[in-house]
């Protein structure tokens, strides 16, 4: 009898382990999700000021730059893309074409030296670009927090537990292809 409480005790020890590992698991696994949920929020509140910031930049600019449509007409299309867009897939491919939009904007405000003058351009690029900044470094960190979370739910046993509970590898927030390229203005 004394030999089968002691297995019992054992055989209950040993399930007590490893529930605990399992819920220890579990605990960390929603950490990381909810760590790579929040950095997501940080980059989308950085890429709200942005498309806040967009139509003063654009409304200044335009008075001075009436045959520039196109430009302002892409800065209108990204943007009207960006406010519809559904997901991180979406509003990473939106967020990169309005990215590209701008810099076209930049290059022309600066081959526009009464533009660089005006007080209300001037500060409204400065507020731009420290946005563009912050958007930067909000999608790097947002991608450290992502590629930990994706490697801990690759890794042996935690992968199973993941597997098991949902946890899905999350995307990483990456250029668009020919983003390495420097946008053309050309004055015709």
């Amino acid at each position: 009898m004394k030999k089968g409480l002691i297995a019992l005790i054992v055989v209950l020890v040993v399930i007590g382990i490893m529930a605990a590992s399992v819920f220890g698991s579990y605990n960390s696994l929603v950490s990381l999700d909810e760590k790579v949920n929040t950095q997501w929020a940080n980059v989308e509140s950085k890429l709200q000021r942005r498309f806040d910031l967009i139509p003063n930049l654009v409304e200044s600019v335009k008075g001075a730059m009436a045959q520039e449509k196109e430009v302002f007409t892409a800065i209108a299309d990204a943007r009207a893309k960006m406010a519809g867009a559904q997901g991180t897939t979406q509003k990473v491919e939106a967020s990169n074409e309005l990215e590209g939009a701008l810099a076209r904007l930049l290059v022309v405000v600066e081959n526009y030296p009464e533009l660089k003058s005006n007080e209300n351009v001037t500060g409204l690029m400065d507020e731009l670009a420290g946005t563009e900044n912050r958007i930067s470094t909000e999608r790097d960190r947002y991608n450290e927090v992502v590629s930990e979370y994706n490697s801990t739910i690759r890794k042996f046993p935690k992968n199973i537990l993941a597997g098991m509970f949902g946890f899905e590898q999350r995307p990483y927030f990456e250029a668009t292809a020919g983003a390495d390229v420097a946008p053309e203005v050309k004055f015709d």
